[in-house]
């Protein structure tokens, strides 16, 4: 018996406890609201969505081929759409996710206008975004189960059995549009207290992964620019503790925790890391420091010194009182970061680089494979990399070091038009094509997402429109650019009363009114120029 059936049966038995006061509720049209609200809680959500990425983290592990995918979003109706798409076109949403992205937090939605990643916006903004994503995302379940009702209503009216059965198969298969989403908590919003406080938010919200960077809380910088300050890992160690208590506490024990590393770009740190003996994990951080040799005589007023070896070291102190690493040294910094957080419970890896190069990237999980043999990497395929440039230069590169004739191009300037019918250009793009794939298989990448790429999208969508509209296109701009477009490649959103709930709250009037229910969908309906039969009369 399906959940669907079984939910009729017992309304039905229900009704005959309580008699004739609730004659007028029909058992199947609570089965179906039931269907349509499958997720009471964001806690349900958190569990549900944990579970699948427990399943695929373990599917990587067996086949690298089987890698995930999420694309940033930060509105819930951006993400509503994006999965709407992806059932439409690939016909299941598996290994597909969600990313909430800080930058376009920061950028989009905080009560202070656009600001810059820094984490100067309103932490509660992260998980009020995670609840609205999923509110969305259940609603395209309502609407998309209630397109199914209505087609097995008209099946059954017009007596098409064989119809009306495979409807029915499609409701009890039905597959959610509910997904993880990997939430972005920043550096944790202040100390260790404060970023418990605010997973528990994240979490009770739906998020089933939380994002946390070892930056220093305070002085955040976006991952690809400059000025980043990064903390000794036993200050980070304790926020990948205050994550999961938060986890535990909820009752999410499979909760999953991404530790993001920002060594690579980071040049300074706050402050020394405590160390009790040669070669603990305090040490290994100071080891990194830019530092002179000096005497005891060297010593000025208010010096800080390091002795190791028999050796008295001075850190090199800047005048904001941070001290600096070594240059150079920012591999083995992400390195050493990722196995820590690994030995110390994180479950996936980020680390953010300065370009998309899977030599680099493979070269540190090689490394940290070593240790921790399967780690598994959440990748920024970011939009702050020039990727047309970065691969062209990759492929001139790669030309050369094959004693091949590269005279025809001038590497400063890949990025011209010019060249993007040659050779060069179709083999950096065919490896732009290829980049998710050949690096989930050679550098451990289960997670590919592109973090802003909606941000991006709705700028461009935006700039076409309005550069026809308010010329001399007028009314064709929309029409022909969008409208047109909505029709002849089914994008739901051209019926946009049907997408926002329309049809779905004229259902419900009927299951609450009856015949004397006031629908909007009558014939007057101008949403009905949208149907197939008056498209194909026209």
């Amino acid at each position: 018996m399906t959940v669907y059936q079984k939910d009729i049966e017992d309304i039905e038995a229900l009704k005959q406890q309580v008699g004739s006061s609730w004659d007028a509720i029909n058992p199947e049209s609570v089965a179906r609201m039931r269907a349509q609200n499958r997720f009471k809680t964001g806690l349900e959500i958190a569990q549900f969505t944990a579970d699948i990425m427990r399943k695929d983290m373990v599917e990587y592990d067996a086949d690298s081929s089987v890698y995930t995918q999420s694309l940033g979003v930060w509105h819930g109706f951006i993400g509503q759409q994006k999965m709407i798409s992806i059932k439409k076109h690939l016909k299941t949403t598996n290994k597909r996710y969600l990313y909430l992205s800080g930058w376009m937090v920061a950028a989009l939605r905080s009560e202070f206008g656009p600001l810059p990643d820094q984490s100067m916006h309103e932490k509660t903004t992260v998980p009020a975004l995670v609840e609205e994503i999923y509110t969305f995302l259940r609603q395209a379940d309502a609407r998309e189960l209630d397109l199914l009702f209505t087609g097995l209503d008209n099946a059954r009216i017009v007596g098409d059995d064989a119809r009306a059965a495979a409807i029915q198969t499609q409701i009890d298969n039905f597959e959610t549009h509910v997904v993880p989403i990997i939430a972005d908590i920043d550096a944790g919003f202040g100390n260790p207290e404060a970023t418990y406080l605010l997973a528990k938010k994240m979490i009770e919200a739906g998020a089933c992964a939380i994002q946390i960077e070892n930056q220093v809380s305070d002085e955040k910088q976006c991952g690809h620019q400059d000025g980043k300050v990064t903390v000794p890992h036993e200050d980070f160690i304790a926020k990948l503790n205050a994550v999961r208590y938060a986890f535990l506490e909820l009752g999410i024990e499979n909760g999953i925790i991404v530790s993001r590393t920002d060594s690579l770009g980071a040049g300074l740190t706050q402050k020394l890391a405590v160390t009790y003996q040669p070669g603990d994990l305090g040490d290994q951080y100071n080891s990194f420091l830019d530092v002179d040799e000096i005497t005891e005589a060297d010593l000025g007023n208010g010096d800080v010194v390091i002795k190791r070896g028999g050796k008295l070291l001075r850190p090199k102190r800047l005048a904001s009182n941070l001290f600096q690493f070594r240059a150079g040294t920012g591999e083995a910094r992400c390195v050493l970061d990722s196995i820590t957080s690994l030995q110390n419970g994180a479950d996936l890896l980020w680390i953010e680089t300065e370009k998309p190069h899977i030599g680099q990237i493979a070269g540190m999980m090689n490394e940290v494979r070593k240790a921790v043999p399967n780690a598994k990497l959440v990748y920024n395929n970011s939009p702050s990399f020039n990727w047309t440039l970065n691969f062209r230069q990759q492929a001139y590169d790669a030309l050369v070091a094959e004693g091949k004739d590269v005279s025809g191009y001038d590497r400063a300037k890949l990025m011209s038009i010019d060249y993007d019918e040659t050779e060069l250009a179709l083999n950096a793009d065919e490896n732009i094509r290829t980049f998710q794939r050949d690096s989930s298989k050679e550098a451990g990448i289960f997670h590919h997402l592109i973090t802003l790429p909606t941000y991006h999208t709705a700028a461009l969508s935006t700039d076409d429109l309005a550069k026809g509209y308010f010329a001399d296109q007028g009314m064709l701009a929309y029409v022909k650019g969008v409208q047109r477009r909505e029709i002849r490649e089914g994008i739901a959103t051209v019926k946009h009363q049907n997408m926002s709930g329309s049809d779905l709250g004229d259902n419900h009037k009927e299951y609450f009114a009856g015949a004397a229910a006031l629908k909007a969908g009558g014939v007057n309906n101008t949403s009905n120029q949208f149907d197939e039969p008056a498209l194909s009369s026209r």
